[in-house]
């Protein structure tokens, strides 16, 4: 196995500072090629956030911290356990109520990712201000009340249509791992530049 010698992109981003959209597609591919091996075997991760992704200096990343993932005996089983991190959570684990009190557990790690590449690119967690510690109520509002994050303007149309398909807030609109890898934000090769 790799020397994972850079520590995680949370580690990484507060280094380095934000990821070009390059390095952004990188990380994005390797990590759906990692999701798209678990749901494949029926397992989701539940926790996908930038300190559970290793990194290493050639910017190759392992999912890591399999803590609260959970076997599904069964394609279709509900998930009916909210545990992970919160701030990461779709809006249909967050809010299990409005969502008839399950979810699709491979849609909500898709959800987890597309929040952890916009905070590599923007800095910071993308649902709040900069700088604002999240607490339980305000992030409620914001992923089961508010509209999706969106991205700044200046960034390419592939990746805000890549964005937009991790980011919907009803599960069955949001793109599979499967389906992502096919996207064309990161099915090109984009040449990499590593810091």
């Amino acid at each position: 196995m790799e020397c994972m010698d850079s520590g995680t992109l949370e580690t990484l981003l507060k280094a380095q500072g934000t990821f070009s959209e390059p390095n952004l597609a990188h990380v994005a591919r390797q990590v759906l090629n990692g999701l798209n091996y678990l749901h494949t075997n029926k397992i989701i991760h539940r926790d996908i956030k930038p300190a559970n992704v290793l990194v290493n200096s050639n910017m190759e990343v392992k999912i890591a911290d399999f803590g609260v993932s959970k076997i599904l005996c069964r394609t279709l089983d509900a998930c009916n356990s909210y545990v992970g991190t919160c701030a990461y959570m779709s809006p249909e684990r967050f809010d299990p109520d409005t969502y008839s009190g399950n979810y699709n557990g491979y849609a909500g790690d898709i959800w987890s990712l597309g929040l952890t590449l916009m905070e590599l690119y923007m800095g910071h967690f993308p649902l709040l201000p900069p700088g604002q510690r999240p607490d339980w109520a305000t992030l409620m509002c914001a992923i089961c009340f508010g509209e999706p994050p969106s991205l700044p303007e200046g960034v390419s149309e592939e990746f805000r249509s890549f964005m937009e398909c991790c980011l919907q807030k009803e599960s069955e609109k949001r793109w599979t791992a499967a389906q992502l890898l096919t996207h064309p934000f990161v099915s090109k090769d984009p040449s990499i530049s590593v810091s």
